[in-house]
């Protein structure tokens, strides 16, 4: 009997450490999920731009609103061009919005940008940061994103590394010191970035 109790016990134990190893697989699959940059267009376009950028940012309000529309309207559209969105928050309130820009549903994250963008005059102004965290608060309760998980995401360590690591990287790789800064097919766009010279770019490239 001692026997068959021993053997239940070990087969306890393996089954409560194959169901803890799903589930951390499955947190990690699903924090993998939350961290990945927002990429619109083919993986097979002949040019890759990388928009490094600040969501507290006003010049890189501007080139979401005004320019990233016409480029997805002549390149992404047509399989010419990819853009990859990535954070570099200059501030805390950057910060924190680029954290819940992680944890909104993929197919709302480009809605979300648009809100952000279009209200950075409001939401991103306030006394203190717990002012403009309210402001965001309010913003993504229309995207899904209720108070507790609000609260979740912008403690949730996983995305806070990763949206860190990726400002450190882009500035040691691509000496980035203000936003936005353009990168096309790994090369950093120097000059004034409104949509006349960066279409003269992607032509030389197709």
């Amino acid at each position: 009997m001692a026997k068959i109790n021993l053997k239940l016990k070990l087969i306890f134990i393996i089954n409560f450490l194959i169901i803890l190893l799903a589930i951390n697989l499955k947190s990690y699959a699903e924090d993998s999920k939350l961290q990945t940059n927002l990429i619109i267009g083919s993986e097979n376009a002949k040019v890759k731009i990388k928009v490094f950028s600040s969501l507290t940012c006003p010049h890189c309000a501007d080139f979401h609103i005004n320019i990233v529309p016409k480029i997805k309207k002549n390149y992404i559209d047509s399989g010419k061009v990819q853009l990859i969105l990535i954070d570099f928050p200059l501030d805390q309130a950057g910060f924190n919005a680029s954290k819940l820009l992680h944890c909104v549903d993929k197919e709302k994250k480009l809605v979300f940008l648009d809100t952000i963008y279009e209200n950075q005059s409001k939401w991103a102004v306030g006394d203190d940061i717990k002012k403009i965290n309210n402001n965001l608060r309010k913003i993504v309760k229309d995207l899904g994103i209720n108070s507790s998980q609000f609260d979740k995401c912008l403690n949730n360590e996983v995305i806070s590394d990763k949206i860190l690591n990726d400002r450190i990287d882009g500035h040691k790789k691509y000496s980035i010191n203000s936003t936005p800064t353009i990168i096309i097919n790994e090369k950093k766009f120097e000059g004034n970035a409104d949509y006349k010279n960066i279409k003269k770019k992607i032509e030389k490239l197709i």
